[in-house]
């Protein structure tokens, strides 16, 4: 199998179920801003220790959503041939799974009622940059979505998965023993 067809070489690249379209085209920078996301998902996961290894599954099963995601933004939306994966009742269900994690890990760190700096352990950190590219995903998908219907549960799950890390990064503190550093000019905003 060849993996490359030569096509990138004049600046353009073919997405499903369509002709071939300018790599700086709003829609590949949406899908590959979730494959970025999607490597660093990655390698988060490479550096769980045995504190922190049972996030690993999570992690993977968070990988394949991606992969769906990614999918369904590559598909234009008049292609009939081809299905968005990341149907109505699959998305509602792996948002739920979301919720309840980030609940759990919400619960599982102390308290805080202003901001907090990225980082503390080497898990934490590599959460909170998961958390900044999935924001900038985001907001690739809506810069999209303003030029072309996309499916619409990709932005309730990314949106819901930004949350997802910044809840992980406190709790892999947590794991580690390592306090979250206070803003220090920051005043009480959360209640």
């Amino acid at each position: 199998m060849k993996i490359y067809t030569r096509h990138g070489d004049k600046g353009k690249t073919q997405i499903i179920g369509a002709s071939m379209i300018p790599k700086s085209d709003s829609r590949v920078e949406a899908y590959g801003t979730v494959d970025e996301l999607n490597s660093w998902v990655g390698y988060t996961a490479s550096i769980l220790t045995s504190k922190t290894q049972e996030m690993r599954a999570e992690l993977e099963e968070i990988q394949q959503i991606l992969f769906d995601i990614g999918r369904d933004l590559a598909t234009i939306s008049t292609d009939k041939k081809h299905e968005y994966v990341f149907t109505d009742d699959l998305s509602a269900k792996q948002t739920k799974w979301l919720e309840d994690l980030i609940d759990k890990y919400v619960a599982a760190a102390p308290k805080i009622d202003r901001f907090i700096l990225p980082g503390g352990s080497p898990e934490a950190s590599a959460f909170h940059v998961a958390r900044t590219i999935t924001r900038r995903a985001e907001r690739r998908i809506v810069a999209l979505q303003e030029q072309d219907s996309i499916n619409a549960n990709t932005m309730v799950f990314i949106n819901r998965l930004s949350d997802y890390f910044f809840a992980a990064a406190r709790y892999a503190n947590v794991k580690n023993g390592q306090d979250d550093i206070l803003y220090r000019n920051g005043n009480p905003v959360f209640k």
